[in-house]
């Protein structure tokens, strides 16, 4: 996936009210972009890190710049959620994801039962429902997931588990946005409600798939497929 060109360097001023993020451009103007993110982005606001945007010329926008990456060390970090599922889209149909790649129609956003989900995917008689997780906390080389309470993504995984019970493939993948992290674990001290219905999920057939980005700006590609940090499920 490419990310929209050119994209506009500068610092961090200030992340707040979840979505506005003040920024230092490097031609020296101060904007005010949007934050596409509603986590708490633990260790990825601090001011002074550098970030990149990407600019709409879209009149209607009230906010022209949009937050996309953050850099933290030496590596890049994906801040915009939506990116996660522009990714994941286009590995699927590149069928770059080996655990899905039989199946050949990609349809994004269906409705299944009282949830919304990401993709849904098919093979003649074969049907997979997947959500999509976009990870970007990290304490070392370990991934972790939420990094803010979130009762939407446990009633995903109810939802999953109601999929997998009825006899079709159900799929939660967790995209690592970062690539620095070699293994994932669930955020049971951030969200322990989450951490036991995916646990949970799993044991009842719903697949958990947790796969690493390749940054290199403009370019967000799909990587590696990362382990579970020993037995956590």
């Amino acid at each position: 996936m490419q990310l929209p060109e050119p994209l506009f360097s500068g610092k961090l001023l200030l992340r707040y009210k979840r979505f506005l993020a003040d920024v230092a451009l490097t031609s020296g103007e101060v904007i005010t972009a949007h934050c596409p993110n509603p986590g708490s982005m633990t260790g990825l606001a601090e001011p002074g890190n550098e970030v990149l945007l990407s600019r709409s010329d879209n009149p209607k926008r009230k906010l022209r710049y949009t937050w996309e990456l953050v850099k933290i060390g030496t590596i890049w970090v994906g801040v915009n959620t939506l990116n996660a599922n522009r990714v994941v889209k286009e590995a699927l149909q590149l069928r770059r994801i080996s655990e899905l790649a039989e199946f050949g129609a990609v349809k994004p956003e269906v409705v299944w039962g009282n949830s919304r989900f990401d993709f849904f995917l098919k093979k003649e008689n074969a049907c997979c429902y997947m959500e999509v997780k976009n990870v970007t906390l990290a304490m070392g080389e370990l991934a972790l997931f939420p990094d803010a309470k979130t009762e939407r993504g446990t009633k995903h995984l109810r939802e999953l588990m109601k999929v997998a019970g009825s006899g079709m493939r159900a799929v939660i993948l967790f995209l690592v946005h970062r690539e620095d992290c070699t293994k994932f674990a669930p955020a049971a001290d951030i969200d322990p409600v989450f951490a036991e219905t995916l646990s949970a999920a799993c044991k009842q057939g719903v697949e958990a798939l947790i796969y690493r980005t390749k940054i290199d700006p403009p370019l967000v590609a799909l990587d590696v497929r990362l382990p579970f940090d020993g037995s956590k499920l």
